[in-house]
């Protein structure tokens, strides 16, 4: 989730003469272009907030071509793992490029004759690129392929509904700004992108590490140790108002990777190692059975007795964290090992505990509840 309250962005002032070249500037390019007849007028110092680009890009006389962009990003963001998502930064510098594109040195392979970035005023492209904005389309991959989307904005409190913003054609060719109320009911059988926060960008998600690592598909344990795999995950219910997105899912497991001793000083030689993969959950998917077989541990030695394992869902606020001891045998003789965890503290805990090797491998390859999730694991 973003959580407007506590990750509130400054908003960038920005003088009148930019937005209005913003609208205006390729009204003038083609005569059949549409006009608009009764845009919002901007106060004379505009602000850089999500219901200010929401109104912008209402104005903005963008076509097909132009949609089904944004409808590239937001696709290729999700099979980045992240959300169905297009940030004004990759919108400027990769269009058409998702979430996690540039890391993996992946793009869309179209090139934009006309990108929705050409539309914007130059003046504000720095402004926006900098913002940490981003256009979310939920429900994106039940697009028409024709419908024109209606814009809403983010907001600081958790909306069933909100304000937005939709063309409406009139005789003569032109169209009109309308404001009409929008919630999830209609965004799911009608094109709306939400300008929210990108709070997602950074993390780690099972594709990406896939994408950038691929031989970690394929690591097979050394002799004696096995690997642990987080192969499917299932969300049982929705945590956030869907103009915030779908869930971000925090999966974190700490353990010493290949731990042999034979003498309890040998602790020493190790770190505990801590996996940190962000499972999204898009609204559609809650209640379906996600599939991954990711690892989580790639050497799980026959000393390692438990791990320590989190599952929190992002809320946002300051960080703090929550320590916890796994288990170690050296010669009949257990031993603890300390793991600290980072999380926010508005963040849900979905669930959180130690882990035993006899656990997972007399649930090898069954689902099980953890909170308000289902996991199925793999140990072999």
């Amino acid at each position: 989730m973003k959580n407007f309250i506590s990750k509130k962005k400054t908003p960038l002032p920005l003088p009148l003469a930019l937005i209005a070249a913003a609208v205006l500037s390729f009204s003038a390019c083609d005569e059949k272009d549409p006009v608009v007849i009764s845009p919002e007028i901007p106060s004379p110092a505009f602000e850089i907030t999500p219901r200010s680009v929401a109104r912008m890009l209402a104005d903005l006389p963008f076509g097909l071509d132009q949609i089904k962009e944004v409808h590239d990003a937001v696709t290729a963001s999700a099979s980045n793992g992240y959300d169905e998502e297009y940030t004004f930064s990759d919108m400027f510098s990769l269009p058409g490029g998702g979430v996690g594109d540039k890391l993996a040195g992946t793009r869309s392979a179209i090139e934009y004759s006309s990108p929705l970035s050409g539309m914007v005023s130059r003046g504000l492209r720095d402004g926006l690129a900098a913002s940490g904005l981003q256009i979310y389309w939920p429900y994106s991959e039940d697009w028409d392929g024709h419908s024109f989307p209606v814009m809403t904005y983010g907001s600081e409190l958790e909306l069933e509904s909100n304000v937005g913003f939709m063309r409406e054609p009139l005789p003569d060719g032109s169209w009109i700004v309308k404001e009409i109320a929008v919630d999830e009911a209609f965004a799911e059988t009608h094109p709306v992108w939400v300008v929210n926060w990108n709070e997602d960008a950074g993390a780690m998600t099972p594709q990406m590490l896939s994408k950038l690592s691929p031989e970690s598909a394929e690591t097979r344990a050394a002799t004696g140790f096995k690997t642990l795999r987080l192969k499917e995950f299932k969300a049982h219910s929705q945590y956030d108002s869907w103009l915030s997105g779908g869930s971000e899912f925090f999966i974190k497991c700490g353990s010493l990777k290949a731990f042999t001793a034979s003498v309890a000083s040998d602790l020493t030689q190790y770190t505990p190692e801590i996996t940190d993969l962000m499972i999204k959950v898009k609204r559609k998917q809650v209640g379906t059975t996600l599939r991954y077989n990711t690892i989580l541990v790639s050497e799980w030695s026959p000393q390692l007795t438990e791990c320590v394992f989190l599952i929190h869902e992002d809320d946002g606020g300051k960080m703090t964290t929550w320590k916890a001891t796994g288990e170690v045998k050296i010669k009949s003789k257990s031993y603890g090992f300390n793991v600290e965890f980072p999380y926010h503290r508005n963040d849900d805990i979905v669930w959180r505990g130690k882990l035993s090797s006899n656990y997972f491998e007399k649930n090898n390859g069954v689902a099980n509840r953890y909170g308000d999730t289902s996991v199925t694991f793999t140990f072999n």
